[in-house]
Order: C-alpha cells, then sequence, then structure tokens
C-alpha cells in the first residue's frame, strides 16, 4: 500500500512553469511592449533632434519671452504687437476658448430644440427638422463656413448703408454692433433682486416636479423671474445705461462689435454642432420606454411636463456621452477659423511657427492645450453624467 503524499508535494508537482504561466506571460508580454514603444520613440526623437540641428533649428520654448512683432485683429485682453509671442499666444487661447464656451451654450439650445421639433406630431414642423439635420450633418463644416462667412457676411452693405435693427443695432460689413449695457451705482442692489427671482423660480420649478401643488408652480416661477428684475429696476434708481453705437465716417463707435469673422466662425460651428446634437437628443428620446410615457399621461401630466418630468431625467442617461463627444468637437472644429481669417488659437500659433522657425515646439503646445479644453470639458460632464445617475437611480 502506497504511503500518502503531503499536499507540498503535490503541489509542487502540478505548478506550472513560469514560462507556461499565463499571468507571468501577460506581464512579460506588456513589459516588452512598453520598451519596444521606447526604443521606437527614442530613436524617432533621435532623428527629428538630429534633422533639426542640421538646418539650424534649435527646440525649446525661450521664444515665447520674445517680442512677437505682429498684430491680432480681435482679442479679448488688451494686447500690443510689442508684447511677447507668449502673451500672443494667449489672446488666441482666450479667443478660442471663448468662441467654444458661447458655441456650446448655443448649440445645445439651438440641437435640443431641433430634437425635439424632429419628433413633433406636427408634420411640417418635423419635416423642416429634418430637412435641416440632414443637410448640415451631409455638408463639410468648412464649406458651411465660407458659404456663412463670404455668402452672409461679406454681403453686408456697406458703412453707409448700414442696416438697421431694433435695439438700435446695426450690420454692415465690419460687423454687429449692439447696444453695450454700462452698469452704474445701483446695479449691485439690483443684482440682489435678480437672484432672489433666479432662486425663486429654481425653487418653483423643483417644487413643480414633485406633482404636490395643483397650482402652475412652473409658470409661477417663470413669472417671479421676470418680476424680480422689473420690481428692482421701479424701486431702485436705473441700474444701468445704455452705450449706443454711433455712426462716423468709416465705421461705428461705441457699443458691442461682432466682427465678421467671429460672427461666422460661431453661426457655422453652432449650426454644424446642433445637427448632430438634434440626432442625440432623438435618440434618446426614443429609448425612453414607451410606457413611462403612457404612465405619465394616466396620472395626468401634461405634454410639456411629461418631457421634462419623465422624458428628458430618463433621457439624459443616453444623451450626455454623445454630447460630451459633440462638445469636444466643437472646440476642435474651432480651428478651420483660419480659413475665415479668425485669430483663433491654432492661427495665432501659426503665425508664430513661421515667425519663430519652432515649428515642432509650437505644434507641442497646441496639442497640450486642445488636449487640456478637452480633458476639463470632459471632466465637467463626467460630474454633470454621475450626479444625473444618481438622482435615477
Amino acid at each position: 500500500m502506497t504511503p500518502p503524499q503531503s499536499s507540498a508535494s503535490v503541489s509542487a508537482r502540478t505548478s506550472v512553469p513560469f514560462w507556461r504561466d499565463v499571468r507571468v506571460l501577460t506581464i512579460l508580454a506588456q513589459i516588452i511592449f512598453v520598451v519596444a514603444v521606447a526604443v521606437a520613440g527614442g530613436y524617432l526623437y533621435a532623428n527629428l533632434a538630429s534633422a533639426m540641428q542640421r538646418r539650424g533649428l534649435v527646440a525649446g520654448f525661450d521664444f515665447i519671452n520674445n517680442e512677437s512683432g505682429f498684430e491680432i485683429g480681435e482679442t479679448l485682453i488688451p494686447y500690443q504687437p510689442t508684447d511677447t509671442y507668449g502673451r500672443a499666444f494667449l489672446a488666441g487661447f482666450l479667443n478660442t476658448l471663448w468662441v467654444s464656451i458661447v458655441g456650446i451654450i448655443l448649440t445645445t439650445i439651438l440641437g435640443v430644440s431641433v430634437g425635439i421639433a424632429r419628433l413633433s406630431p406636427n408634420f411640417l414642423l418635423s419635416r423642416l427638422a429634418a430637412g435641416f439635420i440632414e443637410i448640415i450633418r451631409n455638408t463639410p463644416l468648412l464649406v458651411q463656413l465660407f458659404f456663412i462667412y463670404f455668402g452672409v457676411f461679406v454681403r453686408f452693405p456697406s458703412v453707409a448703408e448700414s442696416l438697421q435693427f431694433p435695439g438700435p443695432s446695426f450690420g454692415n460689413q465690419r460687423g454687429l454692433f449692439f447696444p453695450k449695457p454700462i452698469p452704474l451705482e445701483s446695479f449691485p442692489a439690483w443684482a440682489i433682486f435678480v437672484v432672489a427671482g433666479i432662486f425663486i423660480a429654481l425653487a418653483l420649478w423643483i417644487a413643480s416636479g414633485r406633482g404636490q401643488s395643483k397650482l402652475p408652480l412652473g409658470w409661477l416661477g417663470f413669472a417671479a423671474l421676470i418680476a424680480f428684475p422689473i420690481i428692482g429696476s421701479l424701486l431702485l434708481p436705473a441700474p444701468f445705461e445704455f452705450e449706443i453705437p454711433v455712426r462716423e465716417r468709416f465705421n461705428f463707435k461705441g457699443g458691442l462689435h461682432i466682427s465678421p469673422e467671429f460672427g461666422a466662425l460661431l453661426t457655422g460651428l453652432v449650426i454644424y454642432t446642433a445637427g448632430f446634437i438634434a440626432e442625440v437628443v432623438r435618440s434618446g428620446i426614443q429609448a425612453v420606454k414607451r410606457g413611462q410615457v403612457e404612465a405619465a399621461y394616466a396620472l395626468g401630466l401634461r405634454g410639456g411636463q411629461v418631457l421634462r418630468l419623465v422624458i428628458f431625467p430618463q433621457a439624459l442617461r443616453v444623451m450626455l456621452p454623445p454630447m460630451t463627444s459633440q462638445y469636444l468637437n466643437l472646440a476642435k472644429n474651432s480651428s478651420l477659423a483660419i480659413a475665415i481669417g479668425f485669430p483663433d488659437l491654432f492661427s495665432v500659433t501659426a503665425t508664430i511657427a513661421n515667425q519663430t522657425g519652432q515649428p515642432v515646439p509650437v505644434i507641442l503646445l497646441v496639442m497640450v492645450t486642445y488636449l487640456a479644453i478637452s480633458l476639463f470639458t470632459s471632466l465637467l460632464m463626467n460630474i454633470y453624467n454621475r450626479y444625473v445617475q444618481i438622482l435615477e437611480k
């Protein structure tokens, strides 16, 4: 009779050699891949460095502190040709950031509106929304920018024959001019009324979603949002005055000015991205189960309440990830501004690269900047996405 074997001897016999262990092989494969990528990257960097050295180019960012020597037609911060390349880069970055923020807000409003209209039972409204979506999504953005800029904004009349809109506002080949509000001494006190109206409107809007009152709380909140600023204007001196644009010999002076380049870029980005967001909204709404909608109507909710309280909260789970992608595309598509002469980040850095002879550092700087914008936008949207997911559990 054979003696019983110990568990240690059995495990020693059945253990897999390390060169046949799947876990060890997986780790070795990853190490080999990382080493191969590092070697390839070092080889490419060595070739790039030697090629730049043969052409007398020095990789570095020392040029940032040198005088730029070129003008930027439109900036959000004071800028002169005697400023540094770093300030020129900052001016271009702020232009890109500004058009991206305004574009995201406007394209969300337009895209959601078109997406809801696409599902409207009204045949004409639904067909118009569908036509808008198909035309916008199936034509290149660059073509749309050219059409909007050269076919619309450039075709405006001269300064002497400016179009006048209510306001008074004006439009000509040099852009659009609107009255500019200038805060006065009573503006901080009036702002308190505005903030109070916003808080009351939000509170009533949240209370209306709970369905515990027969009063039209949503409409009461909207009325409070409008009434409180009006009451503040009646009780206090004028909180601000308007600076009206005045036509001079060659151009208008004063007021808010929107250049043709900025207007065309913003219009193109908003319209183009709204076509994609409209499809995201449509698919998100249709992803909500029909039984949820029928149950909401059975409870006596009206159409607007069903959309706001039942459909949209559930559809947001589906809509937010693709909408985030469209926001990122809008920010990156703003680089097409170079085609119509708007001094965005890409346009300004292209001039910097040409003047300094440092294309590689400049391109790396641009890539890192766009990456930072995209990551920050994704972070904000992911935070909101988690907030929505928690609310819907």
